[in-house]
């Protein structure tokens, strides 16, 4: 009987030694920075009941004689990553940035209105005024045109049609020789002599204005004959605007 409890106890003592060998664990006094459980119930790290990975008295992690790269786990052999960094090949890796999303397009500016369009400028109409010698138009103390006249008149009929023809204006004038009554009388048959001429020659007769003026309005002095010759005139004015 005592033989074979003093067998047992030799058998108990060999397997605790075995055990010792395969299964090292960190001494007391070894410094532990953090608990570091096994990824696995069979790592290749040297771990406790509790999984925790041992470490020896420099702090490293307790490798079994199987222990590859590929084994390594963070905090031990490989380095322990913060959020959002992961794990991969040894290494922390930060995942790729996020594309920018797309800045907000520019609002679209209303368009403008469209100008209206420039109303037509009516064209203004211009005044051409000519002075011509009664000398020229009529005999003295007559109402009836000569030649010359004639001419005249002709000349300014032909440049009508370059024109918008509007209306025109004949003013009889005479010097202060004989009575007032008199020259208003002549300085208006005068004008109506140019009238009666420029409507034969196909002027409108409603654009042709007549008025005498006899000798209140002179231009020179009448004690003189050349300022009596002077005064002695018919204005023809022309107002009209450009083709």
């Amino acid at each position: 009987m005592k033989k074979l409890i003093s067998m047992l106890a030799i058998s108990a003592a060999f397997a605790g030694s075995a055990f010792a060998q395969t299964a090292p664990t960190a001494p007391p006094y070894a410094p532990v920075t953090q608990d570091i459980k096994a990824a696995t119930p069979k790592s290749a790290y040297v771990q406790d009941a509790r999984g925790v990975i041992a470490r020896d008295p420099f702090g490293l992690c307790w490798r079994t004689g199987y222990w590859t790269p590929a084994d390594a786990v963070p905090g031990c052999d490989a380095p322990i990553c913060k959020e959002p960094e992961k794990l991969e090949n040894g290494k922390c890796v930060a995942p790729a940035p996020k594309p920018a999303a797309p800045a907000p397009a520019a609002p679209v500016a209303p368009a403008a209105p469209a100008a209206p369009a420039p109303k037509a400028v009516a064209p203004v109409p211009t005044a051409q005024k000519v002075s011509f010698a009664a000398d020229a138009f009529f005999d003295f103390d007559k109402s009836v045109l000569k030649p010359e006249g004639k001419a005249k008149l002709d000349d300014l009929s032909s440049k009508l049609g370059t024109i918008n023809l509007e209306v025109i204006i004949a003013v009889g004038h005479t010097d202060s020789v004989g009575t007032d009554a008199y020259n208003q009388k002549l300085s208006e048959r005068r004008a109506n002599a140019v009238k009666a001429y420029l409507v034969a020659k196909g002027v409108e007769a409603n654009r042709v204005y007549t008025e005498g003026k006899g000798e209140k309005q002179p231009v020179a002095d009448n004690k003189s004959a050349e300022g009596r010759a002077k005064n002695r005139r018919v204005e023809i004015e022309v107002v009209g605007t450009s083709k």
